[in-house]
């Protein structure tokens, strides 16, 4: 049976840190779109409105899982699954599936696009929280503890690979592979885990000419500054002429149709241009925060499926803001990962905010915070 405690009011430390990434994001959002929704759409509070929208509907969706019983959750197990594989079967489906750019990720619900690999991410979280809290003791082997897991994740990231969107199923792997770490799987276990990974992403890239272009182009953006190169070249102009302090909020030169995505993937640009070393540096220690808070909830909690479940959720958000950053200062070759919180996205948005209601509910169960 698992073991609860008496109900503490939730972290206030992460729930302070998630509140400021979410209002930054909200302002940014508008900086970096104003001028291009004013083109495109003769309204510059286009995207700003939407992001607006999604935030108050995460946060009544953050609010609502903060009172619910997370260990509710275990009795949805089942249908959880099947929710994970119908989604990502239903958007490779053409008529169904929205394409976009040359990618199935998306299905359209009357004016809303719903992108299916942000909702399996949270499903794959709890189902594999689940797995380890019962077969805890087994671990430390591979086929009666490990394989089962793995054989899961591998199938989802196969699907999502399908759509195609080898950075989802890279961070799919990536939360799964942190989940078995954190139960106690053996080194030598996940040291071959990561080969495999490791090696299959490298037979992705090179199976696809695009992710070859996208590879070279990380490793030499300037060999092809017009093409494959334009993104990162775009993006380290903005965050190069931020300097110490930055351009000023709404001062960005970028955001005048030279840099693309600039509301949603490379947002980070966007704000190392107008709030420089210094608004960045607040960014990336506000995602620090947000992960040392996370683990600290799965470290000091005593039931093993709220442990589990809190380092997958924190493991998510933690990964996906490091793939993020490191694609935008040209650390990483450029994937679709948008920046937790604060990129334009409504599905990202929300399930975001579900989880980490999910994160702040558990820490009402949490010792020593």
């Amino acid at each position: 049976m698992a073991v609860r405690l008496k109900k503490k009011s939730p972290d206030f430390v992460l729930f302070l840190t998630v509140l400021s990434l979410l209002s930054l994001g909200v302002v940014m959002v508008f900086s970096a779109s104003e001028y291009s929704t004013l083109i495109n759409y003769n309204d510059s509070f286009y995207f700003f409105k939407r992001q607006v929208l999604w935030a108050l509907i995460g946060l009544a969706v953050m609010f609502f899982m903060v009172n619910y019983d997370y260990w509710r959750l275990k009795q949805y197990i089942r249908p959880i699954l099947f929710i994970v594989f119908l989604m990502l079967i239903l958007v490779l489906i053409p008529g169904i599936g929205k394409e976009v750019n040359g990618a199935r990720r998306w299905i359209e619900l009357g004016p809303i696009s719903f992108a299916p690999a942000e909702l399996v991410k949270l499903c794959l979280i709890i189902f594999t929280a689940y797995g380890l809290a019962r077969q805890k003791d087994k671990i430390k082997q591979f086929a009666g503890g490990v394989l089962p897991h793995l054989a899961v994740v591998l199938l989802a990231a196969l699907l999502v690979l399908f759509q195609p969107d080898l950075g989802t199923a890279a961070s799919l792997a990536g939360i799964v592979f942190l989940m078995l770490f954190a139960a106690g799987a053996r080194l030598y276990h996940l040291g071959g885990i990561a080969a495999a990974g490791l090696g299959s992403v490298v037979l992705a890239v090179l199976l696809e000419p695009y992710r070859m272009k996208r590879f070279f182009a990380f490793l030499d953006p300037w060999a092809d500054p017009q093409g494959s190169g334009f993104h990162i070249i775009q993006g380290l102009y903005a965050i190069g002429s931020g300097g110490l302090f930055g351009l000023g909020l709404g001062q960005s030169r970028q955001k005048f149709l030279y840099l693309p995505e600039n509301h949603t993937d490379f947002i980070f640009a966007i704000i190392g241009e107008e709030l420089g070393f210094i608004g960045v540096s607040l960014v990336i220690l506000l995602f620090l925060l947000f992960i040392w808070r996370g683990m600290k909830v799965a470290v000091t909690v005593q039931d093993p499926f709220a442990s589990f479940l809190a380092a997958g959720v924190t493991s998510w958000i933690g990964l996906q803001a490091i793939i993020n950053i490191g694609v935008v200062s040209g650390s990483l070759p450029v994937t679709g990962i948008p920046l937790p919180f604060i990129s334009f996205g409504g599905s990202s948005m929300l399930f975001t905010m579900l989880g980490v209601g999910i994160l702040l509910n558990i820490s009402r169960f949490s010792e020593n915070r």
